[in-house]
Order: C-alpha cells, then structure tokens, then sequence
C-alpha cells in the first residue's frame, strides 16, 4: 500500500503531503479544494505500464469528445490546465512511497517539439491539407527506486487527426494497478466481463454477499449475453432476471466499486463520490462490504465525499481504527493560495463523530 504522498504542481496543488494512508481513505473538502485531483495524481503515479491512462486522467472530467481537440495546439491547451496556475515552466512532480515497491516518482513536462503535421482541408474548413506546428509534447519520466538512475519515459504528442496522440514509449518500470470509477461513469459491458473473471476464481458470492446489503431478495448475480450484448444480471424472485441498471443507480454502484477491487489485485481503487445513488442507512454495510473485498485482493482504496453521513457511516461500519480521513483544506495567505491536508487518526475520527465536528 502506499504509505505517502508527495504532490506539487499538479492542478490545484503548489505543494501538497500526506502522510499516515491506510487500506481505506476517504477524502474530504470543500469543492475546488482538489478531492478529484488527488485521486487524478495516484492515478498519474500508477499509470507507469499504460501511458494512455495519463491521457484519460487528465480528460476523464470531459462529458462528452470535443471536435475541437483535433487541433493539436487545442489538445495543448487541454494538457495546459494540468499544471498549477497553468505554470508550464515548473514540471509536474509525483511521488509516493509503498510499501512493496518502495519509492515512486513521477515527474511531466510539457517540452518544445519541432516539426509540423498535415492536416486534412476540413480541420480549417479550406480546401487543402494544411501544415501547421506541432509545438509541445507531453512527457512523463517515471522512476521506481533512488538507487536506479534510469528513468521510464512516455512522451505524447499531438498529431492533428482527430485528437488523436502519437505515443513514444520506449518502456518504464513495473507500476502499480490502479482503476478509476468517476461519479455516474461506467460500461455494463466492461462490468459483465468482470463479474465473468471474479466467477471464474470462485469468487462472485463476493459481490453477491455485497448487494445483499442493499437488496436482501437478490437471490444471484449472472453475467449473461441475453439482451445481445454482455451484462449483469440478477435474481430477484421476479419470473424473469432483472438487468442491473434496472435495479437502481445504489446496486450499480457498489457492483463498479467491487468489480473494481477485483480488477487491480495488490493495486489501488479511486473511487469520486462514493455514496452517489447510495442511502444514507444502507452505507454502514457497503462500507464493510468494500473493506472485506480490500482485504480479500490486498486493495489499497480511495474515496472521496461531500456527505457527513458517508463518513459517519464509515465509522459505524469499520470502525475508529478501520479507516483514516484526510481533509483537504484551502487557505490563502496573501496573494498566495496553497492547500493542505489534515489527516484524522482514530482518536480524532471518534471525537469528530462523539462532537458532531463539521470534517468534510
């Protein structure tokens, strides 16, 4: 598990630590306080073996494609916002320490590119291929170990046709896993396959066992190619099997963060918003549930909230010591605006709950 963390130009970030990370996180703050970003910058650090996911990491907040990323200075303008007070001439820089893999380092750069790329006449609405510069390529130098002087390079930059992204990756050292579920986000299909996988390590009693929480009649969980394409469905004593979507936004959610679990084995989960689509009276128990299938898969998990009531029900359902809260707070002093993390030990976590103290 990661024990630390160590962000600096990184969105909101100057210069932000952590310390004292357990198996189970959950993150706290305002809004604009940079909850998500936290959970973009361990993305970032774990992505070391598929660069494509520095790339999704820093679009992932995009509703829908913008036909406007096709032009390569648009798609620079989009990597711009990465970096704090949109400072490109400071790196971004990444750093962590787990307890298996030891340190982990990742630094991004955005760096001069020389050439140019054609692009086709409708990317400027003319009637020929137009030659534009390229200008700058992304590029992300991990590292794994202080005694290993060589660094893992991908380097990314645009080639104008589409949005698309032309990736240099010569090869970077072992990483962790790491999978994202962002609020309201998911593929039925991607779910079904993985319910496949669990079932085949004899494991699917264990989202099972987890949805039971929420709907004491569920009778089994299927993966199943009957509507034609791949996905979940459940026994809930009807004389048909009902899809997951059907059976409420709370199901599908705890069904993503379990799968979820059990797609990074001794990696991480980050999960934005974790009680959306989930009561308040049920939270306890999908708290015990994501902490059984951490355990079970050595996951080390990060959540965030905006709910008092996710937290107090985290604490009904782990425990004082089962779980650790980090609050990230916004101050300014003068012109200078930084942020903070205050992480909360048992001790705290009790007195917060027993004096009702406002720790979102």
């Amino acid at each position: 598990m990661l024990k630390s963390l160590r962000i600096r130009n990184y969105r909101v970030f100057k210069d932000l630590e952590i310390s004292g990370l357990y198996r189970i996180n959950l993150i706290g703050g305002r809004n604009n306080a940079g909850k998500t970003s936290l959970l973009e910058a361990i993305f970032l650090l774990a992505g070391g073996r598929n660069p494509h996911l520095a790339v999704n990491a820093n679009v992932m907040r995009m509703t829908g494609p913008d036909p406007i990323v096709a032009i390569p200075q648009a798609l620079e303008t989009t990597w711009k916002q990465m970096f704090h007070s949109l400072d490109t001439g400071i790196p971004i820089s990444i750093e962590g320490c787990h307890e298996v893999h030891g340190p982990l380092a990742l630094k991004v750069s955005l760096e001069p590119w020389q050439g140019t790329e054609s692009l086709p006449p409708a990317s400027f609405g003319g009637d020929s291929p137009s030659e534009v510069p390229v200008g700058h390529s992304l590029t992300f130098r991990y590292k794994g170990s202080p005694s290993d002087d060589s660094l893992g390079q991908i380097r990314f930059r645009p080639t104008g046709a589409g949005g698309s992204v032309d990736v240099n990756q010569p090869g970077v050292p072992n990483s962790l896993e790491a999978r994202i579920i962002l609020s309201r986000s998911g593929n039925i299909q991607e779910d079904a396959t993985l319910l496949g996988k669990l079932r085949t390590q004899k494991r699917g009693d264990l989202l099972l066992d987890a949805l039971r929480m929420i709907e004491p009649n569920l009778e089994s969980v299927e993966d199943s190619f009957a509507s034609g394409v791949p996905m979940i469905w459940g026994d809930v004593g009807l004389s048909e099997l009902v899809p997951l979507p059907v059976m409420g936004e709370g199901m599908t959610r705890l069904t993503r963060v379990v799968l979820g679990i059990s797609a990074v084995p001794g990696g991480v989960l980050l999960v934005d918003e974790i009680e959306n689509g989930i009561h308040h009276s049920v939270m306890s128990k999908v708290w015990k549930a994501v902490s059984t299938a951490a355990k079970q898969f050595d996951v080390q998990v990060f959540a965030t909230t905006h709910s008092y009531e996710c937290f107090e029900q985290a604490y009904n359902g782990l425990g004082e010591d089962g779980f650790r809260l980090h609050r990230l707070e916004k101050s300014q002093d003068g012109e200078i605006v930084s942020n903070r993390s205050v992480t909360y030990g048992s001790e705290a976590i009790a007195a917060s709950i027993e004096y009702n103290f406002e720790v979102r």
